[in-house]
């Protein structure tokens, strides 16, 4: 195909990705109008204007460009105002329900999309969206619930606008203590709230690297830093100490240290930060192994660079540090952190998961270009719909 070079300078990559469009079964059962049409409907959930349409058709058709027509598409406010509202509130919550509420975590996680913002920066950015209108609140939700309920348009920046999480009033965060959507009120509610914090790092591994824990699990790694509330010989057999529940603490345990200083206090209905100071939820049951690890600080070493695990292609260059914000870091320089939006994306556009070699290579493809241009999810989204647009 005679493919205008719009890739942010990656003009290789483009070739690959239309390479696997143009030989895409599905392709050759639609026509232009149809293709941008169906396009249109994945990214937006609505109907295109007549106008619309016939300009997506026309990049499709004349000038062989269909990322430029997904762009025209996602210039539509409800691509902001419903399409990602629904993508990204599951992973606001621990049901993993579409129909929470618009809160500061999914409303940061749109306008950093539509921003255009490096989309790494949603796990270690001193960075929040508040609506301009209003008044944000460090205790409720009233002031998202209130822009969802007005159908504030979030296409638009002066409706929409990006502020530092730590300048915000009421803040506990100096900017080094902030991590993108992960020091958000919604997420210290969703995953700080009760138990041992390990919560946190499960659903983080989910929404940014596609594996849950038993995807992790590698009994290959000392335990040297499980903490003390874990037995060793669960129902005095250590063997299942030793072949399950090394699997799964032996690095998540090391990776949780980072959320020593975070708390979610209920009473206040807010994140907490106590810098210095270990929650005592990292200490308790300590007489269930008292020869365990004891959690001392905020920091965090990443045992899984090595053995299975480091197959996500870890990449950051030092593999431990303290504090959530080094932690985003080296899940967001990741592989896995590229692949998994790619896959996310391919999910909610082509209604199915990448399934054949050709789906996995175009997954591939895409990551690859995601990487190259500057971790943009728009060119996620406008590529990964141009794949899918014939099936």
């Amino acid at each position: 195909m005679n493919l205008r070079r719009i890739l942010r300078g990656t003009p290789l990559a483009a070739v690959l990705v239309f390479g696997l469009l143009a030989s895409w079964p599905g392709n050759g059962s639609a026509g232009p109008r149809e293709q941008a049409k169906r396009m249109h409907d994945r990214l937006v959930g609505v109907p295109p204007s007549e106008a619309v349409l016939t300009s997506m058709e026309s990049s499709i058709q004349v000038d062989n460009d269909p990322v430029a027509a997904a762009y025209t598409a996602m210039s539509n406010p409800i691509f902001y105002i419903s399409s990602l509202k629904n993508f990204v509130t599951p992973r606001t919550n621990v049901p993993q329900t579409v129909f929470a509420d618009l809160n500061d975590y999914s409303a940061t996680v749109i306008g950093l999309i539509r921003d255009d913002v490096p989309f790494d920066q949603v796990l270690y950015g001193d960075i929040v969206y508040v609506g301009a209108s209003g008044s944000y609140s460090q205790t409720d939700n009233v002031h998202y619930e209130q822009l969802e309920q007005n159908r504030a348009d979030l296409s638009d920046p002066n409706v929409l606008v990006r502020r530092l999480q730590s300048t915000l009033p009421g803040s506990q965060l100096p900017a080094a203590a902030t991590a993108g959507v992960l020091t958000t009120r919604a997420a210290g509610e969703a995953f700080f709230s009760a138990g041992t914090n390990r919560r946190m790092w499960r659903f983080t591994a989910m929404n940014y690297l596609c594996r849950d824990m038993e995807q992790l699990n590698d009994i290959t790694r000392p335990a040297d830093r499980i903490r003390q509330d874990i037995g060793r010989s669960p129902g005095g057999d250590s063997r299942i100490f030793h072949n399950t529940c090394v699997g799964c603490h032996s690095g998540m345990d090391p990776l949780a240290g980072a959320f020593a200083y975070y708390e979610w206090d209920a009473t206040l209905g807010r994140v907490v930060h106590t810098p210095g100071v270990v929650q005592p939820k990292h200490l308790i049951n300590a007489n269930t192994y008292p020869g365990g690890y004891v959690t001392v600080d905020d920091s965090w070493v990443n045992l899984w660079r090595a053995g299975p695990n480091s197959s996500l292609g870890w990449r950051a260059a030092a593999g431990s540090g303290n504090g959530m914000k080094t932690l985003g870091m080296e899940v967001a320089a990741s592989r896995a952190f590229s692949e998994c939006q790619v896959e996310k994306v391919f999910r909610r556009v082509c209604l199915r998961a990448p399934e054949s070699a050709t789906d996995r290579a175009a997954v591939q493809t895409i990551a690859d270009d995601f990487e190259a241009g500057n971790r943009s999810m728009k060119l996620v989204f406008a590529e990964t719909a141009a794949f899918c647009m014939g099936n």
